[in-house]
């Protein structure tokens, strides 16, 4: 199976919400503002529900880039509006969010493994 296939199943798996727990994306938001002040900052004014839409929508240009080496318009727009220059996204802050991000996988995937981790590292990166 390649990490590819493995981000597949593992994110099918973490959109499944178990009754009386936060949705994926609304548990990594959760953790990832509790993570540090200065992210706090910058989502002070953010409308998350809409935030975390926008995540969900993102995903599928992001692995679409892992597979293709090719980039949409959309991932360009994301880049672009995430730089230090425009939301004033420190660079450390990627690392921060990826984190997080694992951490809520191996939460909410019941199969995360080490290759369950690896393949989302290497999508997301």
């Amino acid at each position: 199976m390649s990490f590819e296939e493995i981000f597949d199943a593992s994110y099918k798996r973490v959109l499944q919400t178990r009754p009386g727990t936060p949705e994926f994306f609304e548990a990594f938001y959760r953790r990832f503002l509790m993570s540090s002040p200065e992210v706090r900052v910058l989502f002070r004014n953010t409308d998350m529900a809409v935030q975390r839409r926008m995540l969900k929508k993102s995903f599928f240009s992001l692995v679409a880039f892992y597979a293709s080496d090719s980039v949409d318009d959309v991932l360009h727009r994301i880049a672009c509006l995430h730089s230090a220059r425009h939301l004033n996204v420190e660079p450390h802050l990627y690392d921060l969010w990826l984190e997080c991000l694992i951490d809520t996988v191996r939460v909410y995937d019941r199969e995360c493994s080490d290759d369950v981790e690896l393949a989302w590292r290497l999508v997301l990166s």
